[in-house]
């Protein structure tokens, strides 16, 4: 079965828990991609509706998945050509049926405790049987609306009373734990 990672920066919250779309930071393209591309997520989308972060996501792309990046560190394109850059997650889930002729089931991640969350331990299992989308949102999480309208609400990673992990670290140890060895 195959998993799918996407970054959201809509819809989420900004720290005023204003429902927004996030700046773009191209440090999260490429920690994710590595990550994604070393423990076999199919694809890596990167959701970003605001129109100029979008043709940026895109271009830095088309260098690293076809130009002079590709020559110039052919590891940077094995991580970088599972990525597609996207307006909206409804476009996520066409280009997914569309190319792959599946519907993933939809996990999302936050740091907030929810009654229904499932483990880590669950969704390593769930994944062996099913198609599966894990979404993980920027700036102050991704929006109630949308994490009640998921498939699964995966458990938050716990340590300390700090909890306050970057996306890039959250998707890393998230990745670990599902589909690690």
């Amino acid at each position: 079965m195959a998993v799918y990672t996407a970054l959201l920066h809509y819809p989420v919250y900004n720290k005023s828990k204003k429902v927004v779309a996030t700046s773009l930071t191209t440090l999260d393209i490429h920690d994710i991609a590595r990550a994604s591309r070393t423990f076999g997520v199919k694809r890596y989308y990167i959701v970003q509706p605001i129109e100029n972060h979008l043709w940026l996501a895109r271009k830095l792309l088309s260098f690293w998945q076809g130009g002079h990046g590709r020559e110039y560190n052919p590891k940077r394109w094995e991580a970088l050509k599972i990525v597609e850059a996207v307006p909206y997650f409804e476009d996520v889930l066409n280009d997914i049926e569309k190319r792959d002729g599946v519907k993933p089931k939809v996990v999302v991640t936050t740091a907030r405790e929810y009654p229904e969350s499932i483990s880590f331990h669950s969704l390593r299992e769930i994944v062996k049987n099913q198609d599966v989308i894990i979404c993980f949102g920027t700036g102050w999480g991704l929006t109630e609306e949308f994490i009640k309208s998921a498939d699964y609400i995966l458990e938050p990673i716990r340590g300390t009373d700090y909890n306050h992990l970057s996306v890039r670290s959250a998707a890393s140890i998230i990745l670990d734990r599902i589909l690690g060895r």
